[in-house]
């Protein structure tokens, strides 16, 4: 059994242009109550204020590194992240969120708890800072294997396929890192975390949250690189059903799920009405399939009632909802 104590535990945080949310990213680092920790700021060639705050707070604590680099994406400063880390587990703090004052002893007491390589908790997600949505509120805590957790990943139950609020044992990554150079990378690799961790330990104690300030990829506007989704969707699927091929329902859940998120971003954008034509054909195919899953959400499927009645329709209620 290894000194709880005397575990380093890595936090890696990509910073780019974020000078009005990176003090209180850090200082909710600095205050955790698991010490034993090294935080490295990977400034991503920032053009704000960052990197003057990133270098200010290297003389604050000596446990903060900073590296400075020239601007390769969200992936790329994760990489770099894995590499320059030392300790025996890495987590990932995006740097426009911030976290409870002892999630990272949370999330390592649940590895040690259920004897697991990953942990994974709750988040909440604020909304243009104001109004606040939790997300990801099961009711006890629990050890998972990686087919269930790759399940309720697919179906949106409980866990989710972000690389931040979970905890990684660096031996995960041995032979994985982000696709550089691609948007939604987390869709792209959180799976393959779970599947090399094969059990995974769950906590979802509401006092113990990762607060997500909604942004960028989501909610931004829409360009034929979001596409990005769909590619790392899909082969999320075609990897899993190579090992699990009785997932076949939760994947086409899970695909079918993407194209609505795309679909969605593309409201109000009339210059790309062939991907549109692509994306609706492909959720009208597989609407029985998806209508008479009993695990899908039920929202899904009343977007697809919408979606099959008129997409005109189905448009104006969706700006309606926003």
């Amino acid at each position: 059994m290894e000194n709880k104590k005397n575990v380093l535990i890595s936090v890696v945080v990509p910073v780019y242009n974020v000078e009005k949310y990176l003090n209180r990213c850090i200082e909710s680092i600095l205050i955790q109550t698991y010490n034993n920790i090294e935080i490295l700021l990977i400034d991503d060639g920032s053009t704000d204020g960052s990197s003057q705050i990133c270098n200010k707070y290297v003389k604050k604590d000596k446990r903060i590194k900073v590296f400075h680099k020239k601007n390769g994406g969200l992936s790329d400063a994760r990489n770099v992240g894995i590499d320059m880390s030392s300790g025996k587990y890495i987590m990932f703090i995006d740097s426009d969120d911030s976290v409870e004052n002892d999630i990272i002893e949370y999330l390592y007491n649940l590895i040690i708890k259920f004897n697991t390589k990953m942990s994974v908790c709750s988040h909440n997600i604020i909304l243009n800072d104001r109004k606040l949505i939790k997300k990801l509120e099961g009711k006890k805590e629990e050890r998972l294997t990686d087919k269930e957790c790759i399940k309720r990943m697919l179906y949106h139950k409980d866990i989710d396929t972000s690389a931040w609020a979970k905890l990684y044992n660096r031996e995960l990554f041995d032979d994985v890192r982000y696709p550089k150079g691609f948007l939604f990378e987390d869709i792209g690799t959180t799976y393959k975390f779970f599947l090399k961790s094969k059990f995974i330990a769950c906590g979802y104690l509401k006092k113990y949250n990762y607060f997500v300030r909604k942004n960028s990829i989501v909610t931004g506007s829409f360009s034929e690189k979001k596409l990005d989704l769909l590619k790392m969707t899909d082969k999320m699927g075609t990897d899993v059903l190579e090992i699990f091929p009785d997932l076949n329902k939760a994947v086409l859940r899970r695909r079918v799920y993407a194209r609505f998120s795309t679909l969605n971003q593309m409201i109000g954008v009339y210059d790309v009405n062939y991907i549109r034509r692509d994306l609706i054909n492909f959720i009208k195919k597989n609407a029985v399939k998806i209508l008479i899953d009993r695990f899908v959400p039920v929202r899904d499927k009343i977007a697809i009632i919408l979606l099959c009645m008129s997409y005109k329709f189905y448009e104006l209620i969706w700006k309606f909802i926003k």
